[in-house]
C-alpha cells in the first residue's frame, strides 16, 4: 500500500462516517445499510479466508446466520485458515511477541500490522490490520472522539500498555499523537505530560485516577479539553474522583482485540458501533437488558471477525438517550461472563449468579471514602475484599459488609465469609494486565441460571 494514500483514506473514513451519523438515524436505515454491507464482505471472505470457505455455502443472510459462533479459542486456534493474508499464527505471535520485549512497535509481516494483547483473562491474543484497515480505523476513530478536530490544533496523550502503527496512523499540523508506555512508572511520565499539554487524555480509568490524583497533589497541572476512558470497565468510584479532579465528563471507548466496539455520544452514553459492525444479542437476562454481543465487523478483512462472540457482559439502555442516534445505546459494561460470582442459594435449588455491577453498587452504596477496592470470590460462599480509604478503614469494612450481607438477602444467595486483606489480589495495570475490580478466584462457571 503507498503511504500518500494515507491521509486521503483517513480523511476519507472520517468524512464517510460522519455522513453515515447523518444519514442513518432511524433504527429501521441502520438496519438496512447493515444488511447492505453483509453480502459483500461475506463475499471476499468466502474467496480467501480458508476457514470460512468451508463454511459458507453462499453468501445470503440465511447462510451468515447458521456459521456457527466463534471463539476466541478457536480464533487463535485456526489463525492461519481464518485470516485471509494466510499468515501463520507463529509468525504473526513471534513478531508480535518480539515487538512487545524491545517496545518497537514498528514491524510488520508482508506490511500487516500484527499486535498482542493480554485481555482481561491474560489469554493472549493476536490482531491484524493492513495498512488500509489502519488508516479506516484512525479516519472512523477521529470521526467518533474528535469530530471537529480540524478546527484547532489537538494534541492527544494516550496510555496504553503497547503502542502500534494503528495509533500513530495520524500525523499532521493539527493532530499530534502522544504515546505513553503503562509499563513505565507514572511518576516518569508526569514532566513529559505537562509539557504536551494534552487537549485529549486517553487512559485505563485505573491510570486516568493516577493522574487525577497528581493533578490534585499540584504534581500536574493539565487541562486537558476531553477525557477518554479506554481498556478495562470504567467504575463509578474513578469516573466521579477523575471527573471531579479535571471537572469534566469522563467519555469511554469500548475497544477489545476483536474491534472498536462503542464510544460515548456527547451526552456520555456508550454508544455500539453498529455503523460499522453487526452486533447480534445473545440474551443472559432480557429484563434487566444483560447480553453477550455476537460481532461481525465489516471493517475486518485482514483478519476477519464473523459471528464472534465477546466473554463481556453488557446491560443494554432501557431508555433512549437524548443524543436521538439509533445506536443500541448500553446502561454499563460489566466485565467478562466468567467474572460473575456464583453463590449458593439460600432455598438450596440452584446458585445464584451475582452481576459485578451488583458489587460495584455495593461499594458505592457503602461509602463514599473508598478510592480503590478489589473484590473476588474465593471459595463456594467466601469473599475476600481489599478496600483502600482516604479516612478510616473499620467503619467503611463494617459498611461494605452491611451493604453486602444485604445484597445476598435480596438475591437470595449465601455469604458465609468475607475477608478484608491488606493487598491487593489481582495485577495492576503497570504490571501490564487489565485492572479487574470483581473477579471470580474460585470457580467460573458457564452456567446461565439465575
Amino acid at each position: 500500500m503507498f503511504s500518500f494514500l494515507r491521509v486521503p483514506v483517513i480523511l476519507y473514513a472520517y468524512v464517510r462516517m460522519r455522513w453515515l451519523a447523518y444519514h442513518l438515524h432511524s433504527r429501521e436505515r441502520l438496519e438496512n445499510w447493515q444488511q447492505r454491507q453483509l453480502k459483500p464482505h461475506l463475499r471476499f471472505i468466502q474467496r480467501h479466508s480458508p476457514y470460512f470457505r468451508e463454511r459458507l455455502v453462499d453468501v445470503t443472510v440465511e447462510a451468515w446466520r447458521r456459521l456457527p459462533i466463534l471463539s476466541k479459542s478457536e480464533l487463535m486456534d485456526r489463525f492461519g485458515d481464518i485470516n485471509t493474508r494466510g499468515i501463520k499464527r507463529e509468525t504473526a505471535l513471534s513478531v508480535a511477541v518480539e515487538a512487545e520485549r524491545s517496545r518497537n512497535f514498528a514491524p510488520t509481516v508482508d506490511g500487516v500490522t500484527v499486535g498482542l494483547s493480554s485481555g482481561t483473562s491474560g489469554h493472549r491474543g493476536i490482531f491484524m490490520a493492513s495498512a488500509w484497515e489502519q488508516w479506516m480505523y484512525a479516519g472512523t476513530v477521529l470521526a467518533k472522539i474528535l469530530p471537529g478536530f480540524w478546527r484547532r490544533q489537538n494534541r492527544v496523550a494516550f496510555f496504553l500498555r503497547a503502542n502500534n502503527n494503528l495509533y500513530t496512523a495520524v500525523r499532521s499540523q493539527r493532530l499530534r499523537f502522544e504515546y505513553f508506555d503503562l509499563l513505565l512508572p507514572v511518576s516518569g511520565h508526569l514532566e513529559r505530560l505537562s509539557q504536551v499539554q494534552p487537549t485529549l487524555l486517553i487512559a485505563p480509568p485505573s491510570l486516568l485516577a493516577q493522574l487525577a490524583e497528581a493533578q490534585k497533589q499540584g504534581r500536574i497541572h493539565i487541562c486537558p479539553k476531553k477525557i477518554v476512558s479506554v481498556a478495562e470497565v470504567l467504575d463509578p468510584v474513578d469516573e466521579k474522583f477523575i471527573g471531579e479532579v479535571f471537572g469534566q465528563r469522563v467519555h469511554q471507548v469500548y475497544q477489545a482485540t476483536e474491534g472498536f466496539l462503542a464510544a460515548t455520544c456527547t451526552h456520555g452514553t456508550l454508544h455500539l458501533n453498529e455503523d460499522m459492525m453487526l452486533i447480534e444479542k445473545d440474551w443472559l437476562d432480557e429484563v434487566s437488558g444483560r447480553f453477550q454481543p455476537i460481532i461481525t465487523d465489516f471493517s475486518r478483512k485482514t483478519q476477519p471477525i464473523v459471528r464472534y462472540r465477546l466473554n463481556d457482559v453488557l446491560t443494554e439502555r432501557r431508555v433512549p438517550c437524548a443524543c436521538g442516534s439509533p445506536l443500541t445505546a448500553l446502561e454499563f459494561i460489566e466485565g467478562r461472563s466468567d467474572d460473575l460470582f456464583y453463590l449458593p442459594s439460600s432455598s438450596g435449588a440452584q446458585t445464584v449468579a451475582v452481576y459485578p455491577d451488583f458489587i460495584r453498587r455495593a461499594l458505592l452504596f457503602a461509602s463514599d471514602q473508598i478510592s480503590d477496592y478489589r473484590v473476588a470470590q474465593t471459595g463456594r460462599s467466601q469473599l475476600q475484599i481489599f478496600i483502600l480509604c482516604r479516612g478510616d478503614e473499620k467503619p467503611v469494612q463494617i459498611a461494605v459488609k452491611r451493604e453486602i450481607n444485604d445484597l445476598a438477602q435480596k438475591l437470595g444467595c449465601i455469604i458465609d465469609s468475607i475477608e478484608f486483606v491488606d493487598k491487593p489480589t489481582t495485577p495492576s495495570v503497570s504490571e501490564g494486565r487489565k485492572l479487574r475490580r470483581v473477579i471470580n478466584h474460585y470457580s467460573p462457571v458457564n452456567s446461565r441460571t439465575l
